[in-house]
């Protein structure tokens, strides 16, 4: 029987993401995102599925998540590329983790906390998404800068990425220009940095032009689609989490009666309500009230009326249904369930959005 409330991650399926996509993309190196928690699938177990299936390093955004992986004992190549004022570089540079530098200031910062040793670094360049990066007026001092530091033995620049809008194919190609126009001013500073990576999972598939030695892979080693007209079928993946609970509650209510807060839904005629004790509190997005899809029975029916901090209500008709019966929020849609990507468009939102949500009182359990 399952738990109250579980998410179900499949760690062979990561393990099978990672093989498809690394035959499709082809480049030497994969890095594996496991960030937030490894998008809430859990970091460790899925790095280490990943890996397996042939990833051969490891991408987090802050140092915290990146020593977390070192305390479990993964000892691959790490990269974490989010820094707030004040982050422990030195505690990073200890543990062999790898840097991204978004500023000649963090570089500088970075030098300093090596300690006598040397710190590996990847300089990110903005290409135009206007978040962090070294923006290109930047671009020659920071160059100038890191191959001084290079020369003194302090660090070594081991990459150099940037990231893409996926706003359109035009759009992702001009950026790409501009970050070969960075690739060929660091090569003139005499800046040689082994891994070069701009594509994540959409241009990595999409953009050969963009693999370069080097792609990361986040939302697809999960088994989800980050294009809108293609699936997680139609990329050859299998989505890792099943989010599922077990019915709390069954009555048999008339016609008329009202469903949860503000009365959105009224059944239309006499019905039965199961009751399903997963909320927004557990990452269950309010904005699908009335619209998420589950599977109950082997049918799929939609949440009636709003969903609740802890709970929301299916109306199922005469669907024969009892307390404990499984309840699918999504999983696979090749198996029947709905898809994270279904919760996404009720929700109006993505299906990354779906999966990392997924709150802590939520049970992971893991299968191989």
């Amino acid at each position: 029987m399952t738990a109250f409330r579980e998410a179900v991650i499949d760690l062979d399926a990561v393990t099978r993401n990672i093989r498809t996509l690394r035959k499709v993309i082809g480049t030497p190196h994969v890095i594996a995102v496991v960030k937030a928690d490894g998008y809430g699938h859990g970091a460790v177990p899925v790095a280490r599925a990943a890996l397996a299936g042939g990833a051969d390093w490891l991408g987090t955004a802050d140092i915290q998540e990146a020593l977390a992986l070192r305390t479990a004992g993964i000892d691959s190549p790490i990269l974490c590329w989010l820094h707030p004022d004040g982050a422990d570089f030195a505690a990073a540079i200890r543990a062999g983790v790898d840097l991204g530098v978004s500023s000649a200031a963090q570089l500088q910062q970075i030098a300093d906390a090596a300690g006598g040793g040397t710190a590996h670094v990847h300089l990110k360049l903005d290409t135009g998404l206007s978040r962090n990066g070294v923006v290109e007026e930047d671009w020659a001092h920071l160059f100038r800068r890191a191959t001084d530091l290079e020369k003194s033995g302090v660090l070594r620049v081991r990459g150099i990425f940037s990231h893409l809008s996926n706003t359109s194919p035009s759009d992702d190609r001009a950026a790409l220009a501009v970050f070969n126009r960075g690739l060929a001013l660091a090569n003139a500073e005499g800046l040689r940095p082994g891994l070069v990576h701009l594509a994540a999972t959409a241009a990595a598939i999409d953009l050969p032009d963009a693999r370069f030695n080097t792609v990361r892979i986040g939302i697809g080693m999960y088994g989800l689609s980050p294009f809108d007209d293609r699936s997680s079928a139609d990329l050859g993946l299998t989505p890792a989490m099943t989010l599922r609970g077990r019915i709390a509650a069954v009555r048999r209510v008339p016609a008329g009666t009202g469903v949860s807060y503000s009365y959105t839904y009224r059944t239309a005629d006499e019905s039965t309500l199961a009751l399903v004790p997963l909320g927004y509190a557990d990452g269950v997005p309010r904005q699908a009230s009335g619209a998420g899809p589950v599977l109950i029975a082997g049918r799929q029916f939609p949440v009636a009326g709003r969903v609740a901090m802890d709970q929301f209500v299916v109306d199922v008709g005469d669907t024969a249904v009892a307390v404990g019966d499984d309840v699918i929020l999504f999983g696979d849609p090749a198996v029947g369930a709905p898809g994270a990507s279904d919760w996404a468009a009720a929700a109006g939102t993505i299906n990354y959005d779906i999966v990392t949500r997924i709150g802590a009182r939520v049970e992971r359990r893991y299968s191989e």
